[in-house]
């Protein structure tokens, strides 16, 4: 063939094999036998491998795989790919309902219920209607690349049906079918193969593949759950369940059982309804997800943290198996606390063998009256974590022992104490090795300061030889220290400390994770980053300064600032800055909008519908120029600026005398002009 017929030919097949996987994996049938349609494959996998330049992204040829990558690269998502709040109970549920009800100032508002797949989110990117990139979610700004991986997948359409923006990503769950799963380990089984424990580890295990070619051979399937982003150069839905209509248009596949529900009692009953019929389906679902359909309702919402306020995941009953209590041990954690857990009979729940749960403390054995050798109920909560919920006295038979929290803590035998008021059991030796060795294993951890090759074994060692006595000396060590570990060669060693020196430039926010300060994780940390430019501003900031910054409350303000306060802390933090880490927001010092606080000290209060402005936009707004955003007002407010429908806040400001500003009056306060009529 020339190359005119060649290329015709190519389309000719692209096109029918197109649709032949749209007649058999969207509608279940088939109009040509198996054979039929790998000699097609074959064909237009012959003609492209002799004509590379013909080859286009869209082409099936494509989704069965790729040589394999030597690692993913990273994905900066240009919107967060946030998490969900949950509600386990009706009553969490309404009050929930009842708080967007507040913040919208209506409790008149549709809703969309969906199922929650228990599978892996990803996001898709589409470019002039080419599908271009996937991405896992990571941690939510950053994931990893696994375009080839997700090309594989024939529920996932590399060329868009109908019109669509030139840039748009879409966002969706992978996961594996239940009959697939079985079926999968069936044959891994026969081929003398480890089979896998359940769905969602079958789908993130070959999403994670190097080799592509793999994945292309495991079960997988995806729902499209939502927009990401578009450019939105043609006209877009103004709600949720428009745009999974258009969406399903465009050739995403869209769960069919979405309901859009007008009030909370038809959110219910949609659950109630799938708590029954949830093993009726093919895949593995762990509840409802509940959104606000309207998206400048979504947008006047906004987000808390990493969820967003405009949905919430109302999780179904945990899994629940019965097994025996062999024994109850302890560990140390990184603050000192003491902290029980069972070793349990090995148990399925959930599709996961459990050998281990949680204890919390010694109020949790007690109110259960839980003892070694007791038959007792397990569940994982949240469908995740592990723990014993309670004990069948019935079948015990006298020879089952009590659990007595130790004295002396297990590792250092120093002495133990309670604070008043917590439920927690403390080592009272602030030089307890054990903390130690948990504060450098999370120190060094993905979410910190993320040092690869420091391991939780290596920071034991090096404690153990008193070569280091706290997270700083991490950052003096040499080779030689190093290699007097145990298996520490010198290409180990040097590996190290290439990663150790890496992690000297690791933003503040990440510094302030690794700490392990009580209560602040990586969302926290970075809301003390964004709010203040340096650490030494961070130490010095008030406790009630802290607990104004919006999604931090008193008991997480309280522990920051207590943290600080210790002098101990206060030197390894000194050492930390000798020893080169940054200390700096340097976000905040590039931004020259900042650089002058014109609201320092002002306390603003946002209510109603703004014309200019979405309520998180002003309250950014607010806080870049130095303010502070309550979400009540009190007699410590400044300033309430009022939109159209300002609700009970314009009256509790009447009736505390506090000026109400419009939209004008807070821009003009801004721009530094008058805001007052003459005639006021």
């Amino acid at each position: 063939m020339d190359n005119d017929e060649t290329l015709q030919r190519i389309l000719e097949l692209r096109v029918n094999i197109e649709r032949h996987n749209e007649i058999y994996y969207g509608q279940n049938s088939s109009e040509i036998s198996d054979s039929q349609y790998d000699l097609l494959m074959r064909e237009l996998v012959e003609l492209e491998s002799h004509n590379p330049d013909l080859v286009t992204l869209d082409s099936p040829t494509q989704r069965i795989g790729s040589p394999p990558l030597k690692g993913f690269e990273e994905v900066q998502h240009d919107i967060p790919m946030l998490s969900l709040g949950n509600a386990f109970n009706e009553t969490e549920l309404k009050s929930w309902h009842t708080r967007m009800g507040s913040l919208l100032e209506t409790n008149r508002f549709d809703m969309v219920c969906e199922l929650k797949f228990d599978g892996l989110a990803v996001a898709l990117t589409y470019e002039n209607g080419i599908f271009t990139k996937g991405a896992t979610r990571g941690n939510g700004t950053v994931g990893e690349d696994i375009t080839a991986n997700l090309r594989t997948i024939r529920n996932i359409p590399l060329t868009l049906k109908t019109e669509s923006p030139a840039r748009i990503e879409v966002r969706g769950e992978v996961y594996c079918p239940r009959s697939e799963f079985q079926r999968f380990n069936i044959a891994r089984e026969e081929q003398g193969l480890q089979s896998y424990a359940n769905p969602r580890n079958t789908a993130a295990g070959s999403l994670r593949q190097l080799d592509s070619t793999i994945t292309a051979k495991r079960p997988l399937d995806i729902f499209i759950y939502g927009l990401g982003w578009s450019e939105q150069d043609i006209m877009m839905p103004t709600t949720h369940s428009e745009t999974l209509k258009f969406l399903e248009q465009m050739g995403f596949r869209i769960n069919p059982f979405n309901s859009s529900v007008s009030d909370i009692a038809e959110a219910m009953d949609y659950y109630r309804n799938w708590v029954t019929k949830r093993q009726k389906i093919d895949y593995e679902c762990d509840g409802v997800v509940v959104k606000i359909d309207r998206f400048d309702f979504q947008e006047h919402l906004g987000t808390v943290g990493r969820e967003p306020r405009w949905a919430v995941a109302y999780k179904f009953p945990a899994v629940q198996a019965k097994t025996r209590l062999v024994d109850i041990k302890i560990n140390v954690g990184r603050t000192g606390t003491i902290n029980p857990y069972a070793i349990l009979e090995p148990v399925q729940v959930g599709g996961v063998t459990v050998r281990q749960a949680t204890l919390h403390n010694e109020d949790y054995i007690s109110s259960r009256d839980l003892r070694i050798g007791d038959m007792v109920i397990i569940e994982r909560a949240g469908e995740v974590i592990p723990q014993v919920i309670s004990t069948d006295v019935t079948q015990r038979t006298g020879s089952e022992e009590k659990f007595e929290m130790p004295s002396q803590c297990p590792s250092c035998k120093g002495p133990t104490s309670r604070n008043l008021g917590e439920a927690a059991l403390y080592c009272t030796n602030a030089a307890c090795s054990a903390q130690l060795v948990r504060l450098i294993e999370h120190f060094v951890s993905k979410n910190a300061m993320d040092i690869d090759g420091m391991g939780a074994k290596l920071g034991a060692s090096l404690v153990e030889k008193e070569l280091i006595s706290d997270v700083a000396d991490l950052y003096y060590l040499g080779i030689e220290h190093l290699m007097s570990v145990d298996r520490m060669a010198e290409k180990s060693s040097s590996n190290l400390l290439e990663a150790i020196e890496a992690s000297r430039s690791r933003p503040l926010h990440r510094v302030l994770v690794g700490l392990g300060i009580p209560h602040v994780g990586l969302e926290v940390a970075e809301l003390l980053a964004k709010r203040y430019k340096t650490i030494d501003e961070i130490m010095a900031a008030p406790t009630e300064e802290i607990e104004d910054i919006p999604a931090i409350g008193p008991t997480i303000a309280h522990s920051v600032s207590n943290y600080f306060q210790i002098k101990t802390n206060r030197d390894v933090i000194e050492k930390l800055k000798t020893a080169g880490l940054n200390m700096l927001n340097k976000d905040s010092s590039n931004d020259t909008s900042v650089d002058v606080q014109i609201l320092s000290g002002i306390r603003f209060v946002v209510t109603g519908r703004l014309e200019n402005f979405s309520r998180s936009e002003i309250q950014n707004c607010i806080k870049q120029l130095g303010g502070t955003v309550s979400g009540n007002v009190s007699n410590r407010t400044n300033y309430l600026i009022a939109g159209d429908d300002a609700g009970s806040k314009l009256s509790d400001a009447a009736k505390l005398g506090i000026v109400v500003l419009s939209e004008e009056d807070f821009l003009a306060m801004i721009e530094q002009r008058p805001f007052y009529d003459d005639d006021a």
